[in-house]
Order: structure tokens, then sequence, then C-alpha cells
């Protein structure tokens, strides 16, 4: 039978080298080494709907005046549907990824698939002239396009009972809370510190935990609008001033201290996690037994 490998320096399971043996009972499970990694979802097929347009600028050249106005009017119309589909890709994705999120407000994907109609059937007209050829491509490329990716999300998600203006409160809290971890993610690269940079990585994804958290419940919104709003900031401008100094002189104690800074805040955050969570679960157990009591009441016996 398989035994643990075990020795002087080897730590046992559910304890930390240099701590306390005794495992804490409220702690989080460990997170894998790709917990909240995330994937482009703009893959290979989004990004080759550039090529068209590149192809047909060049193919336009010689063709005379009209032919390279119609072929630049097609190549921009290409173009920006490639861009659309990009964009829209990535807000699938991340309405997706959540329980509780709203449609997009514009929908990419579907004015990508009219701008790839409208794109063939510019190319279509360049090299016959005419009002059918120009329909059949354009129409074509528009319905293959749709087929081919799809199309937006069209209806809330996990909205059914959340006040709006409670929802809207929690959004305007996230999209700042995302501003301030993208200014650390830019400000820590000037550092050129690899190992820095996955740490402000770690950090990120224990925050972006709370922000899904508030997201589904709003009601958290309250205790944890300092964390979203006045510790973030203060990460940021920690963020901002360890990168311009570590970056001219690489002070270690420095660096140090700053990813003592991060532990604490990670600390913090996932605490603070950690206590809605319990309250959301201590929100279900009222809600259990108060159901139990009126089924009692009414006669209904639960064995």
């Amino acid at each position: 039978m398989a035994q643990r490998f075990g020795g002087k320096f080897s730590p046992e399971p559910g304890t930390n080298s240099g701590a306390d043996p005794t495992p804490d009972a409220d702690a989080l499970p460990p997170r894998g080494a790709y917990h909240g990694a995330q994937i482009d979802p703009v893959g290979a097929r989004a990004n080759l709907l550039f090529l068209p347009a590149v192809l047909l600028v060049f193919l336009s050249l010689g063709g005379g005046a009209v032919s390279l106005v119609l072929g630049l009017a097609a190549a921009g119309a290409l173009t920006l549907a490639a861009w659309l589909l990009r964009e829209g890709l990535r807000a699938e994705a991340a309405y997706s990824a959540r329980k509780v999120a709203r449609r997009p407000a514009l929908p990419r994907k579907m004015l990508a698939s009219i701008f790839t109609g409208l794109g063939a059937g510019l190319a279509a007209y360049q090299n016959e002239p005419g009002f059918l050829a120009p329909l059949l491509y354009g129409g074509a490329a528009t319905v293959l396009h749709g087929l081919a990716f799809g199309i937006d999300p069209l209806r809330d998600k996990g909205m059914e009972g959340i006040d709006s203006f409670q929802q809207d409160r929690v959004a305007r809290a996230v999209a700042e809370g995302e501003s301030y971890l993208s200014a650390m993610s830019e400000a820590v690269r000037r550092a050129g510190d690899r190992r820095i940079e996955a740490r402000v990585e770690q950090f990120q994804k224990i925050a972006r935990d709370l922000f899904r958290t508030v997201e589904e419940d709003p009601r958290d919104l309250t205790g944890a609008r300092k964390y979203m709003s006045v510790y973030l900031m203060g990460a940021r401008d920690a963020t901002i001033k360890f990168a311009d100094l570590y970056a001219r002189t690489p002070d270690q104690k420095a660096r140090a201290d700053y990813a003592a800074l991060l532990d604490d805040l990670e600390q913090n955050f996932t605490a603070r996690t950690r206590k809605m969570l319990t309250d959301n679960h201590s929100d279900l157990t009222v809600e259990i037994e108060v159901l139990r009591d009126r089924l009692k009441r009414e006669g209904v016996r639960l064995d």
C-alpha cells in the first residue's frame, strides 16, 4: 500500500512549515495552482477574421478609384465586425462565469454578423455590380457568421427577486473595484519582478471572489463596500509607489514589505468573504426552520 513520504523537514497534511500544526477549522480549503485562471475566449477562428480585410485592401489597390473606395469600405466593415466579435465573446464569457448577470447592453456578436454581411456585400458589389449578387453574398455571410459564433445573451440571469437599484449599486462598486485591480496590474509590471506580479494576481483572485459573492447577494454590499473601495484604493496606491521605487533601486526590504501587505490584504479579504458566505448559510437555515414550522402548523409531518 502506498504511504506518504515523511520526515523531519516534511510538513504533515493540513499544516504549514513553521506554523501551528493544529488545523484551522474555519480556513477555506486549499486551492490549486490554476484556481481562478481565466482563458481568453477569443480563439484563433475569431482572430482569423481580421485576415480577409487585409487581403481585400491589397486586392483593391490596382482596380481604380471606385474599386479602391469599395474595397476600403468593405475592409473597414469586416475589421469592425472582427473587433465586435472579439468583444462580444469576452462579454459572453463574463456573463457565463457569473451566477447573477445582466445581458450585454450592446449585442456585439449580432452586430458583428451584420457588419460581416455588409462587408461581404460591398466586396461582391466591387466585382459584380448589381443588386442580387451582393444581397445573396451578404445574406449568406450574415447567416453563416451567426451560425458559427451564435448570438449574444438576450436575458438577465439570476435577477429574479433582486432589487434593480441595489444591483446597480453593486455593479458600480464592482466596476470601481475592477478599475483598482487593473491599475495594480499595470503598475506592478513596471517593477519587473515576475514573482511579485504572480503574487498580485493571486490577491486579485481573492478580491474577485469577494466581488462575485456580493453580486450574488447585493445585501452584502454594505459590509463589503470599504473592501471594494477604500482598501483596494490603498492597495493600488501602495502598488504604484512600490513599483516606482523598485524599478529605480531593487530594494529587497521594500519588496518584503509589499509582499507582507499583500498577505494581510488577502487574509482580510478571505475572512470577509467567508463571513458573508456564513451569513448567507445562516439565512438559509432560518428560512428552512420557518418553512418547517409553518408546515407543522398546517398538519404536514416531515419524516
